[in-house]
């Protein structure tokens, strides 16, 4: 039987990459963030958010839409429903892999 620890190598690199994983479960929490709220609560700057909501974009997992409030733009973005389903799948897996590597002992130590 496969160690649940092995396994952590073979989860999503997209989603669990640390900033797109703060980026995600930050979107899980609301409907939409906008730029600026979303780069405080992360801590990343701009141009790091700006390349990971790129990524996450790219694969279908966030919205981007751009607004003007009178004559400033404004960046809101949302989670898919495919991201949504994804980063509850992602948190999902490893709360399943925490919980078995709670429980798991080598093969060959005595109980």
């Amino acid at each position: 039987m496969t160690a649940p620890f092995e396994e952590l190598a073979g989860l999503d690199k997209l989603v669990h990459e640390p900033a797109r994983l703060a980026i995600t479960t930050a979107l899980s929490a609301c409907h939409e963030a906008d730029f600026l709220f979303l780069q405080r609560l992360t801590g990343l700057s701009k141009g790091n958010l700006s390349a990971h909501l790129g990524k996450l974009e790219a694969a279908g997992l966030v919205a981007i839409t751009k607004h003007f409030a009178g004559k400033r733009p404004q960046t809101w973005i949302s989670l898919t429903e495919t991201g949504r389903q994804v980063t509850d799948a992602h948190w999902n897996r490893l709360d399943d892999l925490r919980r078995r590597s709670r429980a798991w002992a080598p093969e060959d130590t005595p109980p």
